[in-house]
């Protein structure tokens, strides 16, 4: 997944992506993805730049490389999930089985518009986890919010963690 990832960060200068706009949040900044591993295998990461845009029913997520160009765009809507990339369009059954596919492990995309913002998403339950919460079998901390800075750690193996600097303007 990583090597396919990788490649993706190196082909992409003809990806042609939507640009138009999307009702809802954005957010942009830099995400960094680690996948820990079980037994030999090297742990898998993936770092890149960020603008998600939209809600968690339509929205959009664009990953570009540190130089601005998009290597991959996510898109979805009711009944319509989409990556984008130089090898073309693949349709999906949700965002769940998107990010499965692409990192190797399931991300909440949906969540993150309210994780990003310092709060638990309204669509489950939650527990308080100072200096944040546990939500989806996640820990979100939010030691470094004023900082921008949030970072989310899947607590089943294998561990997953997700760390995120917000460009605030």
């Amino acid at each position: 997944m990583a090597l396919a990832l990788s490649a993706w960060l190196v082909g992409c200068s003809s990806l042609q992506t939507d640009t138009h706009a999307v009702a809802g949040e954005t957010f942009t900044g830099r995400l960094a993805l680690r996948v820990d591993t079980t037994g030999e295998e090297q742990p898998r990461s993936v770092v890149a730049a960020f603008e998600l845009q939209g809600a968690p029913e339509t929205g959009r997520l664009n990953l570009s490389t540190p130089t601005g160009q998009v290597m991959a765009q996510a898109r979805w809507q009711p009944g319509r999930v989409v990556l984008v990339t130089t090898q073309g369009e693949t349709s999906y059954a949700s965002l769940d089985a998107l990010t499965r596919d692409v990192l190797g492990e399931s991300l909440p995309v949906a969540a993150l518009f309210d994780w990003l913002q310092g709060r638990p998403w309204r669509g489950a339950g939650h527990e308080a986890a100072p200096p944040g919460f546990r939500q989806l079998g996640w820990a979100v901390d939010l030691a470094r919010f004023a900082e921008d800075t949030i970072v989310a750690v899947r607590e089943t193996a294998p561990a997953v963690t997700v760390r995120v600097k917000l460009d605030r303007s």
